[in-house]
This record gives structure tokens, C-alpha cells and sequence, in this order.
């Protein structure tokens, strides 16, 4: 019995120290995975922490010598600050306004499902098919007559326009899948369609929301074609197309520019450290029932 019991306990000690290898190989692989898929991002990061001299001469991905003086020079001699300052005005104006345009239309498309607004949500699917770029040369000429070229309002109204279709219907798939029950029994309680969209309906589609922030903004952040259209004045640039001129014909700075990409990075990877979850759960969410 002796033998036979210490044989198991060898056994399952084996399978123990199997398992533990498999998992130790599977985190390798992964680490390499990301490695690799990550290393322009890596080596990105790595450069801004080199002089434009070293980078012109040095072969390595690795700084000889770390230093901050990109960071220093972007900040203080050049005009990033106005260019990332322009990029949130556009962006955070243009998300708050699709986000709340989006969760109205989204509930009237999971609540009455009457023959408009159906023929209405079959419209949204069609206007995602038509790229920005065939309506460019009409926005423009409208635009112009309305004296809005070189105006934040230019790439805010696109960006809106561009945005609210998908965020309709990721809302939309997320409002159906929630009960009617709970907002009948908020009406029982007193409270008015209104407020029980406000209480009930956008409380538990936080998930929905996040989600659709995240795309919203991350549609506007990394734009560069509606923003090199309609914001020529260089106090106006965003910084997609401020970037560029870092790079000039005789010269380019490209510790300066390796530093701005960095920092232009930096709001899209807080937006994903914090509503990461929320945004799997918005889309799983809105892609099952609706």
C-alpha cells in the first residue's frame, strides 16, 4: 500500500511539473509574440530616448547614452503642445457629442421598431460602406460657403457624421439585449421614459458606452485626412498632421519626431488601460442580440 500510494503522489507530482512546464513555455511564447508584435512601438519609445545625432549614426536599438532632450525640445521649441491641445478639443468635442446622438438613436432603434426607423437602421448599415473620401470635394464647397474651413467646427461636424452610424448600432445591440421589464417596472416607480433611460438603461449599458467612447475617440485621434483638409492653419493642426513637420526636405528631426509619436500615444493606451474591459464587454454585448 505503501509503494503504491507514493507512486501516486510520484505520479501526480509528474503531471504537476508537466503542467507547470507547458504553462512556462505557453508565457514564453506569448512574451515572444508580443515582443515581435510590438517591437515598431519598442523600438519607437527607444529612439525618442536618443539624440538626432546617435540615431543618424548608431545601428542599435538600444540608447548608448538615455536622454530626454527630444522630450525637452518638443515641449518647450516647437508647436506640439498646440497641436495635441487642438487634437482633444476635436476629439472630445466630437465623441461627446456622438456618444449622447448615438445612445438617443440607438434606444429609439431598440424600442420602436416601427417600419421608419427600421428602414432607418437598414440606411446606417449602407452609410458605414461609403468611404469619407467620395464626400470630401461637397463638404469642403459647403463648408467654405458656410465660412467654417479652418474652424474646429469643420472636423467636428465630419467626425460626428462619420461616428454616428456604428455608434448607433452598437448601441442599438446593446439596448435590445436589455429586458423591457426593467424599465417597466422604473415606469410603476414613477419615473418617466426619460428618466428611466437615464437611471435604468445607461447605468447598465456601461460597458456599451465605453466601448463606444473608445472608438469614437480613437477614429477622431488618429485622423489624418479630414484634419489636413479642413485644418490648414498651422495653429489649427492636429497632431497626425503636425507630426509631419517634423520631417522636412533637407532635414528632419527625428529624435523630435519618434518623441511626439510617443506622447500622441500615450491617450490611446490610458483609454485601454482603464476601459479595456468595458469595451469587450460593450461589443460582445452588442453583437448578440439586435
Amino acid at each position: 500500500m505503501m509503494a503504491s500510494s507514493r507512486a501516486a503522489r510520484q505520479a501526480q507530482m509528474g503531471r504537476r511539473r508537466a503542467r507547470t512546464r507547458v504553462k512556462v513555455a505557453k508565457f514564453c511564447l506569448l512574451l515572444v509574440l508580443v515582443i515581435v508584435v510590438n517591437l515598431p512601438i519598442i523600438t519607437m519609445v527607444l529612439d525618442s530616448l536618443q539624440s538626432n545625432e546617435a540615431l543618424m549614426v548608431s545601428s542599435s536599438v538600444f540608447p548608448n547614452q538615455v536622454t530626454f532632450d527630444n522630450y525637452a525640445n518638443l515641449f518647450g521649441q516647437t508647436d506640439f503642445p498646440t497641436f495635441f491641445k487642438n487634437s482633444l478639443i476635436v476629439c472630445l468635442g466630437s465623441t461627446a457629442a456622438s456618444v449622447i446622438l448615438a445612445a438617443f438613436a440607438g434606444y429609439a432603434l431598440a424600442r420602436f421598431r416601427t417600419g421608419f426607423l427600421k428602414a432607418y437602421a437598414s440606411g446606417i448599415l449602407l452609410l458605414q460602406m461609403f468611404p469619407v473620401i467620395l464626400v470630401l470635394i461637397p463638404l469642403f464647397l459647403i463648408f467654405k460657403s458656410l465660412s467654417l474651413i479652418d474652424t474646429y467646427w469643420a472636423a467636428i461636424l465630419i467626425y460626428i457624421s462619420g461616428q454616428l452610424p456604428f455608434a448607433t448600432w452598437l448601441y442599438r445591440g446593446f439596448f435590445a439585449s436589455i429586458p423591457r421589464e426593467l424599465e417597466e417596472a422604473a415606469w410603476i416607480d414613477g419615473c418617466s421614459r426619460m428618466q428611466a433611460f437615464f437611471r435604468i438603461v445607461l447605468r447598465i449599458s456601461t460597458p456599451g458606452v465605453a466601448a463606444v467612447v473608445i472608438l469614437s475617440f480613437l477614429l477622431a485621434w488618429n485622423d489624418y485626412l479630414i484634419a489636413s483638409i479642413f485644418l490648414n492653419q498651422e495653429q489649427l493642426m492636429t497632431v497626425p498632421v503636425g507630426i509631419q513637420l517634423f520631417i522636412q526636405q533637407y532635414a528632419s528631426q527625428w529624435g523630435s519626431l519618434m518623441a511626439a509619436s510617443t506622447v500622441a500615444m500615450l491617450p490611446v493606451v490610458i483609454f485601454f488601460m482603464f476601459a479595456q474591459r468595458y469595451m469587450i464587454q460593450g461589443m460582445t454585448a452588442g453583437a448578440v442580440k439586435g
